[in-house]
């Protein structure tokens, strides 16, 4: 079966088909979050260090890292995105020890990611747009390490699956030009909003089936984006995970510290038969304890 192989300098990771389900915490992102990007713009670490330290906590088994901050000094992302993201990977791994997932669509910043994290990295991502596979999958060869491959191209989001599991076979025949095992290849299959296409999470559980299949690939989503538009969102994502994981999916970018969805991540782990004697899910549910007058240990009513 395929393993892709994450570490962090002194951790490994590995995300399979036979493995526990890998979560990927989502939350050291300025996207849509005005006050950690200006936070970052001045220097301040403080929430990506609350970050960091609380979704490891919450059982992220990695984190994404992503410096796409907008400067209003200096707007140009080839020029600040790179030294953001080497200031940002070393503070995480001053207080976390986990393996990172670097994010950009910045190639620059990849790479000063690269030179910077510890271990070997997951690198998010590329496409299927031949300038993005030029641009990436050398750094991807040089540094030896695994990369998310989105499945789209020059020609959008396609809401055919057929278009974007050939996406996807191209991004992996691409890969093997250059040398990049289809083991370090982990696809998305990009889940769309289901309030805006009714049939969304029906293409990515029969994509995963098939990519999982045909191309023998890991596999992995921006979970909460089934979700966009609707309200109890948590419980809709909640639902949405166990089914993709029983369809074969591997990881998922999600936000670790959503007891609802941890919740559901544990049990699918569990009901597909990668929880060891049930040990993650018990400790999990062990029911708290309280200590009496007298010293004795009592459970409390669950």
């Amino acid at each position: 079966m395929p393993q892709t192989i994450v570490e962090s300098k002194t951790k490994t990771t590995i995300i399979g088909f036979d493995q526990p389900f890998c979560v990927i915490g989502e939350r050291i992102n300025p996207t849509g979050r005005k006050a950690l990007a200006a936070q970052l713009e001045a220097g301040d670490f403080c929430t990506v260090e609350k970050d960091a330290l609380e979704q490891v906590a919450c059982g992220a088994a990695m984190l994404d890292v992503n410096a796409g901050v907008v400067f209003h000094s200096n707007p140009n992302p080839n020029e600040t995105e790179p030294p953001l993201m080497r200031k940002m990977i070393r503070m995480i791994q001053e207080i976390v020890d986990v393996p990172l997932c670097i994010d950009s669509s910045v190639p620059d910043a990849l790479e000063a990611g690269l030179e910077v994290c510890g271990g070997r990295p997951l690198v998010n991502s590329i496409t299927g747009e031949e300038e993005r596979l030029e641009a990436i999958l050398p750094l991807i060869k040089k540094y030896n390490v695994p990369v998310v491959a989105i499945s789209n191209d020059d020609t959008g989001i396609s809401e055919d699956p057929e278009v974007r599991f050939q996406v996807a076979r191209r991004i992996v025949e691409r890969a093997a030009d250059f040398g990049i095992s289809a083991h370090d290849i982990i696809v998305d299959p990009l889940a769309m909003p289901v309030g805006a296409v009714p049939t969304a999470c029906l293409q990515v559980f029969e994509l995963v089936r098939r990519l999982r299949r045909e191309l023998g690939v890991n596999t992995t989503c921006g979970a909460s984006n089934v979700s966009f538009g609707l309200p109890n969102r948590q419980g809709l994502t909640a639902a949405f995970l166990p089914i993709a994981i029983a369809s074969g999916m591997t990881s998922a970018i999600m936000n670790p510290i959503r007891d609802q969805e941890m919740e559901a991540v544990r049990a699918a782990d569990l009901l597909c038969n990668n929880d060891a004697n049930a040990a993650v899910w018990i400790k999990a549910n062990k029911p708290a304890t309280t200590v009496t007058a007298k010293g004795r240990r009592r459970r409390r009513a669950g």
